[in-house]
């Protein structure tokens, strides 16, 4: 237990190292305009899509539940945080948390009758329930209506997302190990054998479904205030399909993955931004591809670490032993 803790300790200390070269490295090259603006947008881009694949990951991957509408709880994060500072005149981190809180809210009020259903049936609930939040937002003309909620003030920079990312990284990769993200994953796994457990399956989907809608919330923020605009026809389901997208094609239940989807389809998109009827095609195409060869996404429900990179390296010596004796 003891060699374990201390194995977790200094992954968690590698981790924390590696994000601070990575945050060194961009900051200078922003700073000093080696990379122009085009560059910043993206990365920035890849880290609010990094928070809202590894938020729905917690939904759909930990604990095995279907939803389809996360762009929903990324609008009310966007339009909330817009009135916090634009019509109420605060600052944007009380912005920041009373758009996380505000959708954390709205996922607990839906989850608690919508979690009850299973498969295809929850999957059409938050599509519809996803899709009424928008079209609700459209017709308040308080926030814009079809026009948008324009005049929103550039408060998102790339330390301020860099560091909240790595904030929700961390937050669920620790609820994931924690005994509530166990009993989570005991209900993706085989939600009757749960119960019969004594895991109470309700209160943890609604809690999994509730923080997974909080961080949605953070991002449509953070979204909001870098593009100076929140328009509803930013959070439509093409939104939440890119999203589930990011999640399935890194694997399912791995935190690793859904950052990784999320880097590698942020920047198919940007390669693509010139044609944009191109981007789902290559979307399919990369998808079938993956399915063919690695059904179960890059990483499948693993994570990437020390012990990863340990076993490749045993790996690749018994490999050359073996050529070796041969």
């Amino acid at each position: 237990m003891k060699s374990l803790r201390q194995s977790l300790h200094k992954q968690d200390l590698l981790g924390l190292g590696i994000m601070v070269i990575l945050f060194v490295v961009f900051y200078f090259l922003f700073d000093e305009e080696i990379l122009d603006d085009y560059w910043e947008t993206n990365v920035i881009l890849i880290l609010i899509n990094i928070i809202m694949a590894v938020s729905l990951n917690l939904i759909n991957g930990l604990t095995g539940q279907f939803s389809i509408g996360h762009a929903g709880f990324m609008a009310v994060g966007a339009y909330t945080s817009a009135i916090i500072t634009v019509k109420l005149g605060m600052d944007f981190p009380i912005a920041l948390i009373v758009a996380t809180v505000s959708a954390a809210f709205l996922g607990f009020l839906i989850g608690m009758p919508t979690l009850r259903l299973n498969g295809d049936y929850l999957a059409i609930a938050t599509l519809g329930l996803g899709e009424i939040i928008r079209i609700a937002i459209l017709n308040i003309d308080y926030v814009g209506g079809a026009s948008g909620f324009m005049g929103i003030p550039r408060l998102t920079t790339f330390p301020i997302a860099f560091w909240i990312t790595v904030f929700v990284v961390y937050f669920i990769k620790n609820f994931k190990n924690s005994a509530d993200g166990r009993a989570c994953l005991a209900i993706r796994e085989n939600e009757i054998a749960a119960e019969t457990m004594g895991i109470n399956t309700t209160k943890y989907k609604v809690m999994a479904f509730t923080i997974g809608a909080g961080f949605a919330g953070t991002a449509g923020a953070l979204f909001s205030h870098y593009y100076y605009i929140a328009h509803p026809a930013s959070f439509t389901f093409m939104r939440s399909f890119d999203v589930l997208t990011m999640v399935v094609l890194g694997g399912l239940g791995s935190i690793s993955g859904s950052i990784s989807g999320a880097v590698l389809l942020t920047a198919i998109s940007a390669a693509l931004a010139d044609y944009p009827e191109w981007r789902m095609v290559i979307y399919s195409i990369v998808l079938i591809v993956l399915m063919l060869n690695r059904p179960q996404g890059i990483f499948g429900n693993k994570e990437l670490s020390l012990k990863m990179f340990q076993s490749m390296k045993l790996g690749g010596g018994s490999r050359g032993g073996t050529a070796q004796s041969e």
